[in-house]
């Protein structure tokens, strides 16, 4: 990634991200983006892990290569909590090590993991609860609508940034 030096601006970097869920709604004859086929996960993987690295985001990416697969709602969680740890070790690799070697004090204060771990145990304990009370249909529904809606925040903030500039 340090031989990539793409810096889109704000704006555009917003547009795009918000566009990402549309590819959900086309026609699977159009574009049939399914993570179960090796090919398309490989391609997943390199697209999402790009994103992540220079946006800080890409669930909204990972999600529209699951919502048409086969895979049960068990499978698609855990695939993609597997993806996002080594999404995070990624992000930890490229910007915590350099951060951690300098001498700035740039790091985050302590109480903020302490905090932080049990409230995303808690979050994944009241997850899995919730998992295991919808079938795999609504689940890939909800998913859609969800990404769709974290699409259109995007686009309002890629709006709001032009109508700034």
């Amino acid at each position: 990634m340090s031989l990539v030096s793409l810096v889109p601006s704000k704006p555009l970097l917003f547009l795009l991200l918000g566009l990402i869920p549309g590819l959900t709604w086309l026609p699977q004859r159009w574009i049939n983006l399914d993570a179960s086929r090796p090919i398309q996960a490989f391609l997943s993987g390199l697209a999402v892990t790009g994103l992540n690295l220079t946006a800080g985001v890409a669930g909204p990416l990972l999600d529209i290569f699951f919502v048409r697969t086969e895979l049960t709602r068990h499978a698609i969680v855990a695939t993609k909590a597997a993806t996002q740890v080594f999404a995070h070790l990624a992000k930890i690799v490229v910007y915590g090590l350099p951060l951690l070697a300098s001498k700035d004090a740039g790091a985050p204060p302590l109480w903020l993991f302490a905090v932080a771990i049990p409230l995303s145990m808690l979050g994944t304990m009241l997850g899995g609860r919730i998992l295991n009370r919808m079938t795999d249909v609504n689940f890939k529904r909800w998913t859609r609508w969800i990404v769709t809606g974290i699409g259109g925040l995007y686009l309002l903030q890629a709006a709001q940034l032009l109508l700034r500039s």
